[in-house]
């Protein structure tokens, strides 16, 4: 398959690079607009460090966005005077615009970019460089929020990106750990099916790109960086969030109305699946599926346990303890219903979709019984109980009501009938 073959490559040595006319393995692209104080000095400092330490040939391609300053002049310069540089002019802004079209036409077999401030230490471009080189990998990203990454930055842009990557996950069930890191890599073969589908012009190219390929079931390897913010940034924050959160809202509905073409990217890019039905392996003794349900289901339950705790605190200054609990577990429980229809047990689309609800809604009737009869029972044993009793026993009563969540979930609201079973997938897709 596409995704699993290595570059066919030889190493061309630290000091060796490609010139002009040669084939490259990497093009790392530099999107830039209006930055002529810092073009110069970083596209020097990026080549100096990938002919001193990078062991395949390469190419430094800066992507001029409309730029109305001494940006282009200084990267024809640039051009003229370094072989492994070229300068591709853009009359239109957009940084992912940038990147969508000179990786389009490069012929390269790795594609790369960063951002011009090098807030990324280099030396990670080997690491997320050579997992695409080998076949191991599809994409390779940078991330400034995984364990080992080191990351120097304002509260302010912490809180934020922090903030817009739990949107992904929440939303679009996004599985990277961070999205806006100006750092990433992709292999060519795979871009030539996945940039045909990035409507996105801006700054959520990125994402729409990693979104698209988690659903294809592509291979994202995370590199932890060291990275340090740019007090320069002109990027406008406010305006690339809203745009952001537009195009959250345009690839969720797309994904959620199937006009997104996943099925055949995964086709023709994903990998085989593994031996067992829906690419799980077989254990002895335990059904199929089920370890991976009993993760996403207690992860979900721990979700619904801590928002229903929070409710029933927030409804009980205003009402009595059993109506709290009812609203609090009425207003979780077709989120968990939800939740669990998408993660746990992996139904999507809308078909179907109002019955689940129903059957949770009588799961819910069982759930409620158990906790309203709990309070109940603590009232008339303990008439005076503090507060802190009452959430204790709502806290055992969910505990318990969430097993037979899972149980009915399993066994009645999501079975799949058994004359449903998945055809025999072919072990071997050609490209």
């Amino acid at each position: 398959m596409i995704g699993m073959s290595p570059v066919a490559t030889e190493p061309a040595g630290p000091s060796t690079s490609a010139g002009r006319g040669a084939r490259v393995v990497l093009d790392i692209v530099v999107p830039v607009h209006n930055e002529q104080a810092d073009l110069e000095t970083s596209v020097r400092r990026l080549h100096a460090h990938l002919r001193a330490t990078f062991p395949y040939s390469f190419r430094i391609t800066v992507a001029d966005n409309a730029s109305t300053d001494s940006t282009p002049l200084i990267g024809a310069r640039l051009a003229a005077e370094i072989p492994e540089v070229r300068l591709h002019r853009l009359e239109q802004k957009g940084r992912g615009r940038a990147l969508h079209t000179v990786w389009s036409a490069s012929d390269a077999q790795v594609l790369a970019y960063c951002d011009v401030d090098l807030s990324t230490d280099l030396n990670a471009v080997l690491p997320l460089v050579a997992p695409l080189v080998s076949g191991h990998s599809d994409l390779a990203i940078g991330t400034r929020l995984g364990r080992g990454s080191r990351v120097v930055r304002g509260a302010k842009r912490e809180f934020i990106s922090r903030c817009y990557n739990l949107i992904l996950r929440s939303t679009l069930q996004a599985g990277f750990s961070d999205a806006q890191c100006g750092f990433k890599a992709i292999r060519a073969d795979v871009a030539q099916r996945l940039l045909p589908l990035v409507e996105d012009t801006g700054w959520f190219f990125d994402t729409e790109l990693l979104v698209l390929a988690e659903r294809a079931d592509l291979r994202i390897h995370e590199v932890p960086v060291d990275w340090v913010d740019d007090p320069n940034s002109t990027v406008d924050i406010v305006a690339t969030a809203t745009a952001d959160l537009k195009g959250v809202w345009r690839v969720g509905r797309a994904l959620a109305t199937g006009a997104l073409p996943i099925a055949e990217v995964r086709a023709q890019l994903g990998r085989a699946p593994l031996p067992g039905a829906g690419g799980q392996l077989a254990v002895d003794g335990v059904p199929k599926g089920l370890p991976t349900q009993l993760v996403r289901f207690a992860a979900i339950g721990v979700a619904s346990t801590l928002a229903n705790l929070l409710l029933f605190l927030l409804f009980r200054t205003v009402m009595g303890p059993i109506a709290a609990n009812v609203v609090a577990l009425l207003v979780t429980t077709v989120a968990n219903t939800a939740a669990n229809r998408r993660l746990t047990f992996g139904v999507r689309g809308r078909e179907g979709a109002a019955k689940h609800q129903f059957q949770g809604l009588i799961v819910f009737a069982l759930g409620l019984g158990l906790t309203t009869g709990a309070l109940a029972l603590l009232g008339v044993l303990f008439p005076a109980a503090h507060q802190g009793i009452e959430v204790a026993t709502i806290v055992v009563a969910n505990l318990v009501a969430t097993v037979l969540r899972f149980l009915l979930f399993r066994a009645w609201v999501f079975r799949t009938p058994a004359a449903a079973a998945p055809a025999e997938l072919p072990t071997q897709i050609a490209a």
